[in-house]
């Protein structure tokens, strides 16, 4: 949600909106959230008001992540609970890394190089996910026997 929603801003202000929606998901509590978001709604809506508009219609998709703690949702959050999927951000790599190959020699080279790109984005995906054992403990305290132990 937060990197949609400055897909568009000018880069003038982008550090600003940031900054408010980072209140919004890093918010204490859902209704510290619903807060910080009319403090955004306020403060943004007359440039901006795709973004609140946005992130109110996808407010039910975005209050079950509150139930985590900050700590999860902050430190490791970004990789013990993702919500981008792993075929977007593949295509997305490889999207970037061919962007720079203007033409190939013939058919075997272009393969060759997604292969080499697929490959790299695979380790990234297989690597292990940095303090899994306390946000798999906080896990089990919130979904109880839904996870194992």
């Amino acid at each position: 949600m937060a990197r949609n929603s400055v897909k568009y801003v000018p880069c003038k202000d982008r550090k600003a909106i940031i900054v408010g929606l980072k209140e919004i998901y890093l918010a204490p509590s859902e209704g510290a959230a619903e807060a910080a978001l009319n403090q955004f709604t306020e403060k943004w809506d007359h440039k901006y008001p795709a973004i609140s508009k946005s992130w109110r219609s996808r407010w039910n998709e975005v209050i079950p992540f509150m139930k985590f703690f900050s700590e999860i949702r902050r430190t490791y959050g970004s990789q013990a609970v993702y919500t981008t999927n792993a075929i977007e951000s593949a295509n997305y790599t490889l999207q970037c890394n061919l962007k720079t190959c203007q033409s190939f020699p013939n058919d075997e080279a272009a393969v060759k190089l997604i292969f080499m790109i697929l490959q790299r984005i695979s380790k990234r995906w297989t690597m292990p996910i940095r303090n899994w054992g306390e946000a798999l403990h906080q896990f089990s305290l919130i979904y109880g026997d839904r996870v194992p132990l």
